[in-house]
């Protein structure tokens, strides 16, 4: 395992981003990117115990095997806050794939055999095909296309909104728990939300407590805790200024459907399929749990992982 540090957007050109790279020497590299959430710890290892933000996936005996490959997971480049706590640039998803290329280079990695990017992590997956097909042999894109869908980038304007109006008044972890919320909303599925919520409600004198708030509270809070409002900021106008040529990406690509998902719409999925420069093959994942199924359903996601990486770990 080897940890590098972040270099922030805005600045020279990043060298090297915070990372941990486990599994056996000399094996086949596997990039795994999540989304803005997730950071470098993928998974629990001999140097950090704690599970990983991908634990169900990636592991010892998991579909992505650390005992046959290594894992690659990065923090994602960000932004430093000015004075009001808004981020001082603009980061791109081609940003993110330079920093992931010069954090190769810097490892001595000459090619990954595959990066599997799910949420905002496929956008950076896409991006880095296209400006860096000679370092990685296929793709895996779960919950991903080459461009943001407007309703989607309506969802996260609205966000954004609510964080710099908690700048604006000195209220900002509220506004980010109140705009993660906001999000918990999109990345689960209408079927979900009906069937785990669809509670009576807990009267007060003169107000209601809903079953579904007390989950998006706590979520919210989770998320607060240990996001500043530049980096959500930068993340969340990142994934709505990502824009890739489907037609210079030449890389082999396996694109991942959930069903259910609010945010990335399988006919997107469909139109990324035809544009693809290079072989792509379409896949369904069924799920009640809408755009968070690749965290959500280990089993039917390693399924498809396994297919598709067979032939990594033998290479």
């Amino acid at each position: 395992m080897s940890i590098g540090k972040t270099r922030t957007a805005g600045r020279s050109t990043p060298t090297r981003l915070r990372h941990e790279l486990i599994g056996p020497a000399h094996a086949p590299v596997i990039v795994a990117l999540g989304g803005i959430s997730a950071d470098a710890h993928v998974c629990a290892h001999d140097a950090d115990t704690r599970a990983g933000w991908w634990e169900s996936i990636v592991g010892p005996g998991r579909a992505i095997d650390t005992r046959s490959v290594r894992v690659l997971g990065v923090e994602y480049l960000d932004a430093d806050a000015r004075l009001d706590g808004s981020p001082d640039a603009v980061v791109s998803t081609h940003d993110q794939a330079d920093a992931i290329a010069a954090t190769l280079e810097a490892l001595g990695i000459t090619r990954v055999d595959a990066i599997v990017g799910a949420s905002y992590g496929g956008m950076v997956a896409l991006a880095f095909a296209e400006r860096y097909a000679a370092l990685v042999e296929r793709l895996v894109v779960i919950g991903a296309s080459h461009r943001a869908d407007p309703l989607a980038t309506a969802w996260r304007g609205i966000q954004r909104r609510i964080v710099k109006l908690g700048l604006e008044t000195g209220r900002a972890h509220d506004a980010l728990v109140l705009a993660r919320e906001l999000a918990m909303t999109t990345y689960r599925s209408q079927r979900e939300f009906a069937e785990r919520f669809d509670g009576d409600p807990v009267l007060a004198a003169n107000d209601a407590a809903f079953p579904v708030e007390s989950y998006l509270r706590h979520n919210g809070e989770k998320f607060a805790n240990r996001f500043t409002p530049a980096r959500f900021l930068a993340l969340s106008l990142s994934s709505d200024l990502h824009r890739v040529d489907p037609s210079g990406i030449t890389t082999p690509t396996t694109l991942v459907a959930e069903q259910g998902d609010l945010l990335v719409p399988r006919e997107q999925l469909e139109e990324l399929a035809r544009e693809l420069g290079g072989p792509c093959e379409l896949v369904d994942l069924p799920s009640v749990h809408g755009h968070d199924a690749f965290l959500t359903e280990p089993e039917r996601l390693g399924a498809i992982l396994e297919h598709v990486l067979s032939t990594v770990s033998a290479s």
